[in-house]
C-alpha cells in the first residue's frame, strides 16, 4: 500500500529531506506551511501519515492534531510530532495529546522510517 504523507512545516527546508527520503521510496508526498493548510489537504487527499512541526504560525501542531483526533474520517491517519522540541517531559506531552510517535529534527532517515511504521 502506497503512503500518503503531508509533511507540515512552516520551513521549507524542514519539508526537503523527508519529502526527498519518501519520495525515493515511491510515496506520495504533500507539503503545507500552516495548520490551515493541513486541515484543507486532509479534506482533499488521502493522507495516510502526517509529519506536523509543533511551532506552526496561527495554530500549533499540538491544536491540529487533537483536531484531527476528534474527527472520526481521520481516526486511521498516524500523526507524527515532527519537532525540535524533544526533552522527555515535551515527548511525553505530545503523545498525550494524541501523536502516535515523536520524530525529533534534525532527522535521520531510520528515525523516519521507525516513526512511520
Amino acid at each position: 500500500m502506497t503512503r500518503h504523507v503531508l509533511i507540515v512545516d512552516d520551513v521549507m527546508t524542514n519539508r526537503m529531506l523527508p519529502g526527498m527520503i519518501l519520495r525515493g521510496l515511491g510515496d506520495v508526498i504533500h507539503e503545507c506551511g500552516n495548520g490551515e493548510e493541513a486541515m484543507a489537504l486532509l479534506t482533499q487527499e488521502p493522507i495516510t501519515h502526517v509529519l506536523l512541526d509543533i511551532s506552526l504560525p496561527k495554530v500549533s501542531g499540538v491544536d491540529i492534531c487533537r483536531q484531527i483526533r476528534q474527527t472520526p474520517a481521520w481516526a486511521q491517519v498516524r500523526l507524527i510530532a515532527y519537532t525540535a522540541h524533544g526533552m522527555e517531559q515535551q515527548t511525553h506531552d505530545f503523545l498525550a495529546a494524541g501523536f502516535d510517535d515523536v520524530l525529533v529534527k534534525p532527522i535521520r532517515r531510520d528515525d523516519l522510517l521507525r516513526a512511520l511504521a
